[in-house]
């Protein structure tokens, strides 16, 4: 990108106010729509519990995993939204996102494991760029770094 058109652009008044409110929002909206299917997949493993615990097995993982799953879900998509340790449960997640993917909708014949394995590939790839870029003002860690 040339930096002189960039700077030249930021440097509006208007567009670095906009910009100032935006991009913080925007922040804390992708971090909350990221983090919001791990949330809801795990209180829905707490509801049927018995059921994800098979379903777990069926990836070859032992069916006690199915807790510390549940409490990552959980805990993991509560610290994106707050923008708590943000990179590092992004990476996390990223990574749990892809070898769910690989565990469980390998089946690329199958047109919904087809979908599913790709919105998974689609979710670490948002994570990584949240690992890149951050939390932003709009978290804790950028109050607790400063």
């Amino acid at each position: 990108m040339n930096t002189s058109i960039h700077h030249q652009a930021s440097s509006h008044p208007q567009t670095s106010r906009r910009e100032s409110v935006l991009i913080p929002a925007a922040d804390l909206l992708a971090r909350t729509a990221l983090a919001a299917i791990f949330l809801l997949a795990g209180f829905n493993k707490t509801q049927y519990y018995e059921a994800n615990a098979q379903y777990l097995a069926s990836g070859g993982l032992p069916e006690f995993l199915l807790v510390p799953v549940i409490l990552f879900e959980i805990a993991g998509a509560l610290a994106l939204i707050a923008g708590f340790h943000t990179r590092l449960v992004a990476l996390a997640f990223a990574g749990f996102s892809i070898l769910t993917a690989l565990l469980y909708h390998l089946q690329l014949s199958d047109q919904m494991q087809f979908i599913m394995f790709f919105k998974n590939i689609a979710m670490a790839g948002g994570f990584l760029m949240v690992a890149i870029h951050g939390a932003g003002k709009l978290s804790l860690d950028f109050h607790r770094i400063k």
